[in-house]
C-alpha cells in the first residue's frame, strides 16, 4: 500500500487507551465480585472493538483514502451493510478488506454477546440472590420482624445485628430495601398491613414484631393484623401522637414507644441533671425508669453553699444517710467527674453527688441539706 504523507488522525491510540484506563483503574466498590467480573468483560469487549476499528481505519488511511471514506468503509464492512467499495481496490486492498470483515465482525459479535451476557447474568444473579435470601428467611426462627426501614427501623436493625438477634425487615420501598440488602439484612418486600407479607416473614414463629412506621394509622393496622396471626407474639409499636397509644394497645400492642416523648425527656434530663446523665451515659433516659420499677432511684444531689455537708467526706455522707444511699460518682463544681477513689474526698459547695438508693427514706436533716434532682 502507498504510504500517506500525513499521519492519520484516528490512528491515535487515545480511544483504546481511554478504555484501557477504564478497565484497569476504575473500581466499583458498590458491586459484588461477580458483578465486577461481568462489567470488566464488557469493558474488554469494547476495548477490542475500539482497537480493531482504529487499526482498520488507519489501514485504509495509509492506503491513501481520506479520513471520512476510511471510517465509512470500516463501518459498512464491520456491520455487514456491504454497499461496495468506496474506491477501487487492488489485491492488497482486497486482502486487507477481508481482514476487516473477519476482525470487525468478530469484534461486533463479541460486544453484542457481552451486552447480552451483562443483561442476562445480571438478572440471573439478582434472581439467585433473591432466592438465597428467601431461603434464609424460610428457615429463620425465634426472630424479630421490623416493619418499616426508615430512620428508626435502620437504628433498630443496626442494634439487633450488633446483638446478633435474628430479624427480618419488611418494607415496600425499593430504595430502603436496597440499603437493607447492602447491610446484609434479611428482608421481605411488601406491605406489612397485608397478612400474606407477614406470613412470608414467618410471623407465626417470630418472638417479637416492631412496627415503626411514621404513620400511626398504619401501625395500628399492622398491630391488629399481626395479633390476629400470632396471639403469643410480643408487639412493640411506635406512636407519633400520644393519643394513639390507647388505640395501639387496644389493637394488641404490648408496648408503645413515643419517640417524641423520649426525645423531650432526654433533653430535659440533660438540662436539669447533666451530671447524672453524663455518668450513666443514658442517651435515652430509660435507666432511671427501669430502676424505679424495682423501687430504687438514681438521683443527683447538689450541695448548696450553705449546707453543713461542705467539708465532709463521701464516707461521712453515706454514714449520715443511715444506709439509704450508695454514692457511685462525684462531680466537682468545675465539671470534673470522679467515678472511683472518691470515698475520702471532701465535699465542696456546688458539687453533685450521684447516688443510688431510696431517697425518700433519707433522714429529714440530710434531705434539707441538698437539692435533689431525681433521674426519672
Amino acid at each position: 500500500m502507498p504510504v500517506a504523507k500525513s499521519a492519520p488522525l484516528f490512528s491515535s491510540p487515545s480511544v483504546p487507551r481511554l478504555l484501557l484506563f477504564l478497565l484497569k483503574e476504575i473500581d466499583y466498590p458498590q458491586m459484588s465480585a461477580p458483578s465486577k467480573s461481568i462489567f470488566k468483560k464488557f469493558w474488554r469487549s469494547l476495548l477490542y472493538l475500539a482497537v480493531v476499528f482504529t487499526v482498520c481505519v488507519g489501514g485504509y488511511h495509509l492506503y491513501g483514502w481520506n479520513f471520512v471514506d476510511s471510517i465509512y468503509m470500516v463501518v459498512i464492512t464491520m456491520f455487514g451493510v456491504g454497499y461496495g467499495e468506496v474506491h477501487p481496490l487492488d489485491a492488497t486492498g482486497k486482502i486487507f478488506t477481508m481482514f476487516v470483515i473477519v476482525a470487525g465482525t468478530s469484534a461486533v459479535v463479541f460486544v453484542i454477546g457481552e451486552v447480552i451476557r451483562f443483561i442476562t447474568e445480571g438478572e440471573i444473579m439478582k434472581a439467585i440472590g433473591e432466592l438465597r435470601k428467601s431461603k434464609q428467611v424460610d428457615v429463620i426462627n425465634d426472630h424479630a420482624i421490623i416493619c418499616g426501614y426508615g430512620r428508626i427501623g435502620q437504628i433498630l436493625a443496626h442494634e439487633l445485628a450488633a446483638a446478633k438477634f435474628p430479624f427480618v425487615v419488611v418494607d415496600l420501598d425499593d430504595g430502603r430495601l436496597a440499603l437493607a440488602e447492602e447491610s446484609g439484612y434479611l428482608f421481605v418486600k411488601g406491605s406489612a398491613t397485608e397478612e400474606e407479607t407477614l406470613q412470608r416473614a414467618h410471623v407465626e414463629r417470630a418472638l417479637v414484631l416492631a412496627t415503626v412506621l411514621p404513620q400511626d394509622t398504619l401501625n395500628v393496622f399492622i398491630t391488629l393484623t399481626a395479633r390476629n396471626l400470632n396471639r403469643h407474639l410480643r408487639i412493640i409499636a411506635r406512636g407519633e401522637d400520644p393519643s394513639t397509644e390507647k388505640k395501639l394497645r387496644q389493637a394488641g400492642a404490648d408496648e408503645v414507644v413515643l419517640p417524641a416523648g423520649i426525645g423531650g425527656m432526654r433533653i430535659a434530663h440533660s438540662i436539669i441533671r447533666p451530671a447524672a446523665v453524663e455518668f450513666l451515659g443514658d442517651n435515652r433516659g430509660l435507666i432511671g425508669e427501669e430502676l424505679k420499677k424495682l423501687g430504687v432511684e438514681i438521683d443527683e444531689l447538689r450541695l448548696h453553699k450553705h449546707t453543713h455537708l461542705v467539708g465532709k467526706t463521701i464516707l461521712e455522707l453515706q454514714n449520715l444517710s443511715e444506709g439509704h444511699l450508695l454514692v457511685v460518682a462525684l462531680q466537682r463544681a468545675n465539671g470534673n467527674m470522679l467515678r472511683s477513689g472518691f470515698i475520702e474526698e471532701k465535699l465542696q459547695a456546688g458539687d453533685s453527688v450521684i447516688i443510688i438508693g431510696r431517697v425518700h427514706g433519707l433522714p429529714p436533716a440530710l434531705r434539707e441539706q441538698v437539692d435533689r434532682q431525681e433521674v426519672s
